[in-house]
């Protein structure tokens, strides 16, 4: 019996350290997340694109979706966008701001589809039908100096 239990042990502190950090920190985190962010959702991620004032990680998930993740010159995700086919894993995509999300978007509103949260602290927007979706969500605090959020798409 304690051989089994050692067994099974060794077992699971091998799984354990085999298994690949979880990192979902998308919206509000770091740049380091943007490639545990593709292999969440099974994307392939372009190299990154240079703007006045930020960098542009995109991301095409198997669907087509495109995902693209805003990053500051301080390396935080301070915006997040997509369009395509399906709607991409918002709760990956959204990272920490996925609960915020979620209880601002069960309160009633107008459309099914058309949704706009606008807090403080989040800015959600999001439009589509099956196979035409898009939308973009950003942390205000987060957005660059000089960066116009119209420009984000």
């Amino acid at each position: 019996m304690r051989a089994r239990l050692r067994c099974a042990a060794i077992v699971l502190a091998g799984l354990a350290q085999a298994a690949p950090p979880l990192a979902l920190a998308a919206l509000g985190g770091d740049v380091a997340s943007v490639q545990a962010d593709g292999a969440h959702m099974k994307a392939s991620v372009r190299p990154e694109t240079s703007v006045a004032g930020y960098t542009v990680q995109e991301m095409t998930l198997p669907s087509g979706t495109v995902v693209r993740e805003y990053v500051s010159p301080a390396g935080k995700v301070f915006a997040v966008g997509w369009n395509g086919p399906t709607m991409p894993d918002l709760r990956q995509t959204l990272g920490t701001y996925f609960e915020q999300y979620t209880a601002a978007a069960s309160a009633p509103h107008l459309g099914h589809r058309h949704l706009t949260v606008r807090q403080p602290d989040l800015v959600v927007q999001s439009n589509g039908r099956p196979r035409a979706f898009y939308g973009r969500a950003y942390v205000p605090s987060l957005v660059p100096p000089n960066v116009s959020i119209d420009d984000l798409q």
